[in-house]
């Protein structure tokens, strides 16, 4: 059978994603963010193409690495103004029936109680079409706005991460059996109390002792995103993710992590395919490769070199502001995303990014590699990145809004479906049951089930 490509439309709630200064394309409407029309129609337009998911990003801080202050951020709308992801959400759920909503929720700054109960409310609303895209946050700026002196260290937090994960599986698997909620009106009772059951936590980062508010959502546990390539990040996802998103700007970087992300869920007692991975990927389509090498070089007029070093700064935590465009990239290791300078670094020891290089490079579509070409040169490529990476799908970026996104839902989809590697119609049910074919619920060995009531001992720990 045919491996099918999935598909996660990546954006953000924000006038620049990936691609700095774009916004002042003639053809673009990301200025239009603030408005729920705008993601209305997106919806629309990704349901219509069969898409999997909108998979938002989300930053709790500002970009202020690049010159030490946000003026930069500001000036070229670099991820700022943001507003909050989740309210998105439901509007876009409204006005569609399949699609999936990858949410990103810094759990460094969120405590689990409310956060449990918001994505439950979500999975309810959306009739259990949400995931969670799990990151520790790496901005100083976040951490220090959330009223801390600078962000956790990069391995502490992902030792946070951890137990948080802990409670919210506590909260969302183990608080209320089944068939807590009767719903008897003859009997005058809505939920049995005897099914319902305290979390009772005391650890390390958090305390907790308190019934999971709401009842039980369609997946319970939200579809798990993780986005790690550290050490630390790569064995937090093999223990934790159902999908991975990985970013490199070739197949020589991204092929091994591949294949070392799957040895590790296998060695922490999972099945590799119980996880899906999503490359990070730029697609420009046009309806010969002349047209879309033609539509490439009129977005390049408009990209922000400086933007692109905003973005740079911030990811790794070194100020590019005072560099020279020829300075070759030099590795260092400090508390902001490891991978970021990996992937211009050590990752391929064959390629030396200069500065320039790399603001060229970031300038369309962030840290993605780029395709170019018509619908067939187009699905070549996707297929041979899947074929020699073992990638299972993309997360796309755009560069003009929506305008990417109808393009390749015009024209890239329908050579998908030709080819039978894309779906031509959705599987029913949760997210959770289109993406892997099983049921709505996590289970053994993931974590998560072991938190299940009446599932074993570690789950009588969970919730008392």
């Amino acid at each position: 059978m045919t491996k099918q490509m999935r598909l996660n439309a990546f954006s953000m709630n924000c006038v620049g994603h990936q691609s700095p200064g774009l916004w002042r394309h003639p053809r673009d409407r990301s200025a239009d963010y603030t408005s729920l029309s705008y993601w209305t129609e997106l919806a629309r337009t990704l349901e219509r193409g069969k898409f999997d998911g909108i998979f938002l990003a989300d930053v709790m801080g500002v970009y202020d690495v690049y010159g030490g202050t946000p003026d930069a951020a500001l000036r070229n709308g670099v991820q700022v103004p943001v507003n909050d992801p989740m309210l998105l959400v439901p509007g876009m759920a409204a006005v569609t029936e399949h699609l999936g909503f990858g949410i990103t929720g810094t759990l460094s700054f969120e405590p689990p109680f409310s956060f449990a109960r918001r994505m439950s409310t979500l999975d309810h609303l959306t009739g259990g079409r949400v995931s969670w895209n799990i990151v520790t946050g790496y901005l100083d700026s976040a951490a220090k706005a959330m009223g801390r002196q600078r962000q956790i260290g990069h391995d502490a937090r992902y030792d946070m991460a951890e137990e948080y994960m802990e409670v919210v599986y506590k909260l969302w698997e183990g608080s209320w059996e089944d068939d807590a909620v009767r719903r008897d009106r003859a009997a005058g009772i809505f939920t049995d109390p005897a099914k319902v059951h305290r979390v009772t936590h005391h650890g390390e980062y958090y305390d907790l002792e308190g019934i999971h508010l709401p009842e039980p959502s369609p997946q319970r546990t939200p579809v798990l995103f993780q986005a790690g390539s550290s050490a630390k990040g790569q064995a937090f996802a093999a223990s934790h993710s159902e999908c991975v998103f990985v970013s490199a700007p070739s197949r020589q970087i991204v092929g091994p992590a591949v294949s070392k992300l799957r040895q590790q869920v296998e060695a922490a007692g999972r099945n590799s395919s119980d996880v899906l991975v999503f490359a990070m990927m730029t697609v420009i389509v046009g309806e010969t490769d002349e047209a879309a090498q033609r539509k490439l070089e009129d977005y390049k007029a408009y990209v922000s070199h400086e933007g692109a070093l905003v973005l740079m700064s911030g990811w790794t935590g070194i100020d590019f502001s005072g560099c020279r465009p020829d300075e070759v990239v030099k590795h260092m290791r400090n508390d902001a995303i490891h991978s970021a300078i990996d992937r211009f670094t050590i990752a391929d020891p064959q390629r030396a990014w200069t500065v320039g290089e790399v603001a060229d490079f970031i300038g369309i579509g962030g840290a993605s590699p780029i395709i170019v070409g018509s619908p067939g040169r187009v699905a070549d490529e996707l297929e041979a990145w899947m074929r020699e990476t073992g990638v299972d799908g993309f997360n796309l970026t755009y560069q003009v809004m929506p305008e990417t996104f109808v393009d390749f839902v015009d024209l890239v989809v329908p050579e998908l479906q030709k080819r039978g590697v894309f779906k031509r119609d959705y599987a029913p049910g949760t997210l959770r049951e289109k993406l892997f074919g099983a049921g709505p619920r996590l289970t053994s060995p993931h974590p998560a089930a072991r938190y299940r009531r009446g599932a074993g001992r570690p789950q009588q720990k969970a919730a008392e």
